[in-house]
């Protein structure tokens, strides 16, 4: 049962729980056009220098269009509406986010998060430190498999192609159909760049932000869960609160990074409440102390993300992740 102080924080945020379509509708063209834009300028006719420097400006739109597109996937921005419906499901496919499996999983992932033994579906798979030194030898290298750097950095294959569409589409055809969708369009897209615009275009327009932006996406998601001082209970210990505010972290970042990843790092509040448009949460981390001051930090600085990547599993006796070395 919730504790009446964690339900009275939570109800606290209630009132920011609310889309202004005009706004939400703002960030959603802006940042289409400035993808589209950027798109159009990385299979022009300029200089190949010039081109090379907008190739990573589009993946980090195509970052801020995802925060978008999960907000609308939470019924955080403009629900119910058809047109956006139909935009974001081909923006999902242009990703390789098929709606079905990515809501499927991430809400599961919401209502689990940080909680032992079932918190692996819609996140990186977390062991305590016991099931792991009693696992098979192909039970733990899986395991770092996944958590390794360089797969995550490799998101574009393992988390998105073959994570989000392949495996989706094996275990249940049926339900994630959209998943074949979602492959038959990005690689079709991607065979018409290259059809229209050559290799340069290809790799400059399709291929490179595909691949930054999936390995962004793929880290954000594992180091806002995954970082120094987090922390994972077992169900009888787990509430929603606590996996929020002592399981998500806060990402400080630049402003310019903030705008670039639609305010995902603040991750705690967005557990908190996932019905706050990205757009209200800075608003929301200055309005309560509380967010500020007990917030679980972390950075895009190549220390903490070092930091981050170095731990693997979970020790209750501990109360902390232990990297490989203390394994």
């Amino acid at each position: 049962m919730m504790d009446p102080k964690e339900k009275e924080i939570i109800l606290a945020t209630k009132k920011y729980a609310k889309d202004d379509p005009q706004k939400s509708w703002f960030h959603v063209i802006t940042t289409l056009a400035l993808l589209v834009g950027a798109i159009s300028l990385a299979v022009s006719p300029l200089p190949l220098l010039a081109r090379i420097f907008v190739s990573p400006i589009i993946g980090l739109l195509l970052v801020r269009m995802f925060v978008i597109y999960h907000d609308f996937l939470h019924k955080t921005i403009l629900k119910g509406n058809k047109f956006a419906q139909l935009l974001f499901t081909l923006y999902g496919f242009y990703t390789l986010n098929p709606p079905s499996i990515w809501k499927r999983s991430h809400d599961y992932h919401h209502k689990h998060n940080s909680k032992l033994y079932t918190s692996s579906i819609g996140s990186f798979p977390i062991v305590t430190k016991e099931k792991f030194s009693k696992a098979k030898k192909s039970e733990r290298f899986g395991y770092l498999f996944v958590r390794h750097p360089l797969t995550i950095a490799a998101g574009y294959v393992f988390a998105f192609t073959y994570g989000m569409c392949l495996l989706s589409l094996i275990r249940n055809p049926g339900k994630h159909w959209d998943s074949f969708l979602a492959l038959l369009f990005h690689y079709s897209m991607g065979f018409m760049y290259f059809y229209f615009f050559g290799w340069s275009g290809f790799i400059l327009a399709f291929l490179v932000p595909a691949i930054i932006s999936s390995a962004m996406g793929s880290y954000l998601f594992y180091a806002q869960h995954n970082f120094p001082d987090t922390r994972f209970r077992d169900k009888a210990n787990w509430s929603y609160y606590k996996a929020a505010m002592e399981s998500s972290s806060y990402m400080v970042m630049s402003p310019i990074m903030n705008w670039f990843t639609g305010n995902i790092g603040y991750h705690h509040i967005h557990h908190l409440n996932a019905l706050i448009p990205f757009y209200r949460l800075p608003e929301v981390h200055r309005s309560f102390n509380l967010f500020q001051e007990n917030a679980k930090k972390t950075s895009l600085r190549p220390k903490d993300i070092i930091a981050c990547l170095r731990l693997k599993v979970w020790d209750p006796d501990k109360g902390r992740m232990l990297t490989i070395r203390e394994l």
